[in-house]
């Protein structure tokens, strides 16, 4: 992922993954505000516009803030519009951005994926084992989702694609049995990462938590700083319920890290700001398509110029 025309191929994914979000923004905000003196109730309407936008009314009350600091009383170009909503963004987001690497901790990295079904969790699963075995490392792959067979199926799909060992159990199995199954193999055979899909049915919270937390402990009986990551997939799509999951997730299950999948499917993809601030855990991987190379490290800056429609630099 850091050689330069891999890095190229993914700005331009990620401008054309955040162009209905970008489109919308800006085809707004900058026919308001451009070459046109800047004045309270403009800023207001900005402020609107970026809740409308799902950033939600705290970040979009200091972002207002900021703009206005920068422009109030004078014309501005397109471009300037652009650049002052780009770094008010980008402040929102400092110190939200976090880094995923399962093949510099120990072996074997054992990762935890939860997040509620449809989430694209195992999608993410997927593409995150490709990109590993891509890599040279030694991938299991564990259908941790035990009560629905087409999650097995579709997993072990992947798992195929990405040339990763499988492991999964008959449909209703006990899910913390498996995990300590799969992790017990993994250490045996050696094992660089070991990848766990988990159940996402929020139909019931609390038998849905019991279960992950068994998940850990258990994961703790072979390896006691096991989980070595926990990443919560969330769904841009969904808008604001993203931070309704979040805190059901992340008060629960120790999450380290969040993944925003299907930022090309929204126009508010706006809602990254509101989940990365309410989170404890950071950003850490965003996806903007169905490719292997469109789930990639999440980058504050070049999100946040994408976002208003700049290249991303």
């Amino acid at each position: 992922m850091s050689d330069a025309p891999k890095k190229t191929g993914w700005l331009s994914r990620l401008t054309e993954g955040l162009s209905r979000s970008s489109k919308q923004m800006t085809e707004q905000v900058v026919s308001v505000f451009a070459k046109t003196p800047l004045d309270q109730a403009m800023l207001d309407s900005l402020e609107e516009m970026l809740i409308e936008a799902d950033l939600g009314p705290q970040a979009a009350g200091r972002i207002t803030e900021a703009f206005g600091k920068a422009r109030f009383g004078r014309e501005a170009s397109e471009a300037e519009v652009k650049e002052a909503l780009a770094e008010a963004v980008a402040a929102e987001l400092v110190g939200r951005q976090g880094t995923f690497d399962a093949l510099s901790g120990p072996r074997p990295y054992v990762v935890l994926f939860v997040g509620v079904n449809g989430s694209g969790k195992t999608t993410t699963l997927g593409k995150i084992a490709a990109d590993l075995t891509g890599r040279g490392a030694k991938v299991l792959v564990v259908a941790g989702d035990t009560f629905r067979a087409a999650a097995v199926e579709q997993l072990k799909i992947w798992a195929d694609r990405a040339g990763a060992d499988f492991i999964s159990r008959p449909t209703g199995s006990d899910a913390a049995g498996l995990a300590f199954d799969a992790c017990a193999k993994a250490r045996a055979e050696g094992y660089d990462v070991v990848l766990i899909d988990t159940a996402g049915r929020l139909q019931n919270k609390s038998a849905l938590m019991d279960e992950l937390l068994k998940v850990v402990r258990v994961l703790k009986k072979v390896d006691p700083e096991a989980p070595h990551e926990t990443l919560l997939v969330l769904d841009a799509t969904v808008g604001r319920n993203a931070l309704a999951q979040e805190n059901i997730f992340g008060n629960m299950a120790g999450v380290t890290g969040i993944v925003m999948t299907k930022l090309d499917g929204t126009a508010r993809g706006g809602v990254l700001v509101p989940v990365a601030q309410a989170s404890d855990a950071p950003i850490k991987l965003i996806g903007v398509g169905e490719g292997i190379e469109d789930l990639q490290p999440f980058d504050a800056r070049a999100f946040s110029r994408t976002l208003v429609g700049l290249a991303a630099a």
